[in-house]
């Protein structure tokens, strides 16, 4: 269950807070038959130290290639990607990434997986294993330490990629469709552990989804991406506290709103309103 809390506004983290991103004129073209084929367009974004921000939008509108150019994996690419400051030309511990697939090790322990993330910094050996613990503790997995992956459930594997992405205490966790293969109720289930998650160690947190109630649900705002190359359309602020109420009207009508976007034809008239881009700053 989620405590009966308040987040911290991001106001309140303070100027020494780390994990501020910042986004500028960025573009990205892959080639394809020796020609250039454009992804991604002048995308500018930034993101403040502890927010929460989910990107939606169409197959192909480049969501998982922009995560993986802010991730360090790709650096073939014009504009300015910054990270406190720095410039992102590669992978780095200072950001993490889960992916869809928990890309558990079959043959370690949860307790080993974890562990294994804090190999080549500078922890030493003997706090590893009160880290490693007091990160299991954090995704609610106690008394599986000793568990292979193939014994835990699929939600499971997920919050224990979560802790393996959070032991080295990046400034930016990358999420790419983390609960996309969930079923139904577990995905529900673990929404509602992320969002405790990101409450308690209040990292920057990036996520990609397809799941706009999903993206309402945890992001202090929403991105909402178009296709064809990837821009981004417009910036929706989820203005609610957390932890949030499903029901909430505000959601349910933020969600009718992205829906009727991401849906609409370019001939049909909801698809030439454009919403003023609140956010993009």
């Amino acid at each position: 269950m989620i405590p009966e809390s308040r987040s911290r506004p991001i106001a309140e983290i303070g100027m020494a807070a780390k994990g501020a991103l910042s986004i500028s004129d960025l573009h990205k073209s892959f080639t394809i038959g020796g020609a250039p084929h454009p992804v991604l367009e002048g995308i500018n974004l930034t993101v403040k130290p502890g927010e929460f921000v989910s990107i939606v939008g169409a197959s192909g509108c480049g969501k998982s290639t922009l995560l993986r150019l802010i991730v360090g994996l790709d650096d073939d690419y014009s504009g300015e990607i910054r990270l406190d400051g720095d410039r992102v030309a590669t992978t780095s511990l200072d950001r993490g990434i889960v992916f869809q697939d928990h890309r558990l090790f079959p043959w370690m322990t949860l307790e080993q997986n974890i562990e294994l993330a804090l190999l080549n910094t500078d922890t030493p050996k003997a706090r590893r294993s009160q880290i490693v613990a007091d990160h299991i503790a954090l995704v609610n997995l106690q008394g599986f330490e000793q568990a292979y992956p193939h014994q835990l459930s699929g939600g499971m594997a997920q919050r224990a990629a979560i802790a393996r992405a959070l032991v080295t205490e990046p400034k930016l966790l990358l999420l790419d469709e983390p609960l996309g293969a969930l079923d139904a109720l577990t995905r529900v289930h673990v929404q509602n552990e992320l969002q405790r998650i990101w409450m308690t160690e209040r990292s920057t947190m990036i996520m990609v989804t397809h799941d706009v109630e999903e993206a309402l649900y945890l992001g202090d705002r929403v991105v909402v991406m178009a296709p064809n190359p990837g821009r981004i359309r417009r910036i929706v602020d989820v203005d609610l506290p957390h932890p949030r109420d499903r029901g909430s009207p505000l959601l349910h009508r933020l969600k009718d709103e992205i829906l009727a976007e991401l849906t609409a034809t370019p001939s049909d008239p909801a698809n030439l309103v454009r919403l003023p881009a609140r956010g993009q700053r």
